[in-house]
């Protein structure tokens, strides 16, 4: 086993810890505020789902919902209660619209899979 003062220059320059260490805060900080940008986001759609197209209730679930699952290619999950079927696609447009940055899934609860409806009860926060 070779101890780091024994390391010879060109073992050092494949070694390089500092730039794990940088790439990580790095990566934890931009993870951070892209959360951050999905969260506002979320309740943007939320207020126009309220507004516009009768929702009584919205939450956000999946990956936004557990900021431990959260990951740079992570998605935006709600389910909306209350809007009324001859809208539901239109509202769908209207979210999916909101950001290039962010994929947006609507869903609605109560004709989705028992599995999803899980999640969303035991993940899902109210927005």
């Amino acid at each position: 086993m070779t101890t780091a003062l024994e390391m010879k220059p060109e073992e050092w320059r494949k070694f390089k810890p500092g730039k794990k260490i940088a790439t990580s805060v790095a990566q934890t900080k931009y993870l951070e505020e892209r959360r951050a940008k999905g969260i506002e986001l979320a309740k943007k759609a939320s207020f126009l789902l309220r507004q516009q197209y009768g929702a009584k209730r919205v939450v956000v679930f999946g990956s936004l919902a557990r900021s431990k699952t959260f990951g740079p290619w992570s998605d935006i999950d709600l389910a909306a209660w209350g809007i009324e079927p001859d809208k539901f696609f239109s509202a769908v447009a209207a979210v999916t619209g909101l950001s290039p940055d962010f994929k947006i899934d609507l869903v609605e609860p109560d004709s989705c899979s028992e599995a999803m409806r899980d999640s969303i009860q035991k993940h899902g926060i109210e927005i």
